[in-house]
């Protein structure tokens, strides 16, 4: 009696830990980033007709809201956006792609959580890297607030997040003080972004449901007891809209290989080096470039 007692823990332990390894999901997410400093930008300039300021905003409608899917296991995930056809004339041109490239769409982003490492496959000015470095270290303070998400009980978590430069989705209008203190200097800049910039942190705020237990999430977030289902940085909002448990098709969940391997920060130096070297090869005597970089 002993024996089979014995014998039916170990099977009912084997099961598990194979329930475990196969167990897979899916979750969808849309991702939308107020786009209000670039309109606000745009208006009122005599140079921008009601066409060029309609195309602009289909542009801008496609580089801020787009649709992500997540495929997570219990210890790693891939993260990729929905490739969507452009149509014929609505490619922004060479300044258009390069800012999607800094924006980090496209390609795919590996998660490690049991190894704390990520991975992304990028491509930069007709270049292709490998981005590999350690997952962030996000200091997540449990608010005890609730909600539900798609029928799902969730929990909210706060966190600070150090931004960086290429984090364009962050952008943000100047005060009067730092646009004074610009006017005063004597290296005046005079390309489109002049009026924003980029902060140095962010407060995050996350909601997720232990009824998922995996500490993943969408983009570059992770480290909560249950599956991300909001992320909001106070610019972007990510949110799941569907969910799907144990699918019949698995999904390969497996680091990206292609393009040559760099660290986080290799890779932004170069991207802000090449990046101010477009600008500034581009830049046309007296600020006379038009919304976006583009010359008119």
């Amino acid at each position: 009696m002993k024996k089979r007692i014995l014998l039916m823990f170990f099977v009912l332990t084997a099961f598990l830990s194979v329930q475990a390894q196969e167990f897979q999901g899916m979750a969808v997410y849309q991702s939308k980033t107020s786009s209000a400093e670039f309109k606000d930008r745009f208006k009122g300039n005599k140079d921008v007709t009601p066409e060029m300021q309609k195309r602009m905003e289909e542009r801008m409608k496609s580089m801020f809201e787009k649709t992500f899917t997540l495929y997570f296991d219990k210890s790693a995930s891939i993260y990729k956006e929905e490739e969507k056809l452009e149509a014929p004339g609505q490619d922004g041109g060479g300044r258009s792609r390069m800012m999607s490239s800094m924006m980090g769409s496209g390609g795919t982003f590996y998660k490690n959580v049991k190894q704390k490492t990520y991975a992304i496959d990028k491509e930069f000015m007709g270049k292709e890297f490998l981005v590999k470095d350690s997952l962030p270290k996000l200091q997540w303070k449990m608010e005890g607030e609730t909600r539900l998400i798609g029928g799902y009980n969730c929990f909210k978590a706060t966190a600070v997040l150090t931004v960086t430069e290429l984090d364009f989705n962050a952008l943000r209008p100047k005060s009067d003080e730092e646009k004074k203190k610009e006017e005063q200097s004597k290296d005046k800049k005079t390309n489109f972004l002049d009026n924003l910039m980029v902060p140095k942190e962010a407060v995050i705020t996350a909601w997720y449901t232990p009824e998922i237990p995996v500490n993943q999430g969408p983009d570059k977030y992770w480290g909560l007891p249950g599956l991300i289902l909001e992320i909001n940085d106070g610019k972007t909002v990510i949110l799941c809209s569907k969910i799907i448990l144990n699918p019949k098709e698995k999904t390969t969940i497996k680091a990206p290989t292609s393009g040559k391997t760099i660290s986080q920060k290799e890779y932004d130096e170069t991207v802000i080096k090449k990046t101010k070297e477009f600008m500034e090869s581009n830049q046309r005597p007296g600020g006379g470039r038009g919304p976006g970089g583009m010359r008119h």
